[in-house]
């Protein structure tokens, strides 16, 4: 298959033909041309020191059908590690029941983002996977920062070791599912482009932001980030994306797969979004216990619309 997306090119970034469209339509190519020099396929040394800090990651990836989920893995400050300049390793495996967990057993393209609620600090690492004896290694494409917008302070509370996962799947949300939604400051999106570049992106902003609409049917606002629009970029070139929503008390996560598509209709934004995008969810699976890690509180971003 060839490849759309132009690489390291010498007068900037290059992006794929749904990242364009979407930048050309906001009025925003050439803040995306300037703020894409920033992706490197290196790993700088404060990029290294920062996962090496981090007990929890997301990850991204296309399971054998083509369908998008996004993931959590956890681990001690030090089961991320870069070792080398363009190579990352991951000390841990998805918990029985995850759906990434046979993805993640073989070559192929994923996307990482590494969230430090405390510090509202985050970055992002799109590349290849292969599996290792402990978990994974990841061959860095891309390489980026995220500005702190929309995301909440929390701190770790509690590492809860030893609980058995208990996994529910079906094909729409139950009721406690749908509250959990509602209450929910944050999630995550896999996405990819269509010739499978994976990537795993933050949402956040004010419990609500992420609607219900249906037990099948969700909306969430898309508010002003860094131009780039990956995430929506890749939603125009395949509308098959995933969502992680967390449960950060208890450890539940909650793990959606479907289509997506971008709305521009004025109508249905809510206060400070740019677009929205309707999710039609076709399987869902919850994981009690799918962490050891249990979070406090929040503090929602003063940025929030």
């Amino acid at each position: 298959m060839n490849d759309t997306r132009i690489r390291e090119l010498p007068d900037g970034v290059g992006y794929h033909p749904g990242e364009l469209a979407v930048q050309r339509r906001m009025g925003q190519a050439d803040i995306a041309q300037r703020v894409g020099r920033m992706i490197r396929p290196d790993i700088p040394d404060v990029a290294a020191r920062f996962l090496a800090e981090q007990p929890m990651v997301v990850l991204a990836a296309a399971d054998d059908a083509g369908r998008m989920w996004a993931g959590q893995l956890a681990g001690p400050p030090g089961f991320v590690h870069a070792t080398d300049a363009r190579a990352i390793e991951v000390d841990a495996v998805p918990v029985t029941g995850d759906p990434l967990a046979e993805s993640l057993r073989d070559t192929r393209h994923v996307g990482m983002i590494a969230l430090q609620p405390q510090t509202r600090r985050r970055m992002r690492v799109n590349g290849v996977i292969a599996p290792t004896a402990t978990g994974l290694r990841i061959d860095t494409e891309q390489v980026y920062s995220n500005c702190p917008k929309y995301i909440s302070r929390r701190g770790v509370e509690e590492w809860v070791a030893g609980a058995t996962p208990a996994v529910r799947r079906a094909t729409e949300l139950d009721a406690d599912q749908r509250q959990l939604i509602s209450r929910a400051d944050a999630f995550f999106v896999a996405s990819a482009d269509v010739d499978g570049h994976a990537d795993a992106s933050h949402r956040g902003g004010n419990p609500g932001f992420l609607q219900v609409l249906s037990p099948t049917h969700l909306r969430w606002p898309d508010y002003r980030g860094n131009s780039m629009f990956m995430t929506l970029g890749n939603i125009a070139a395949d509308p098959r994306c995933g969502l992680l929503v967390p449960d950060w008390r208890t450890g539940t996560t909650l793990q959606l797969t479907g289509t997506a598509e971008i709305t521009w209709d004025e109508a249905v934004f809510t206060a400070g979004a740019q677009c929205a995008v309707n999710f039609t969810i076709t399987e869902v699976v919850e994981i009690s216990g799918a962490t050891p890690l249990r979070w406090t509180d929040h503090e929602l971003s003063p940025v929030n619309p």
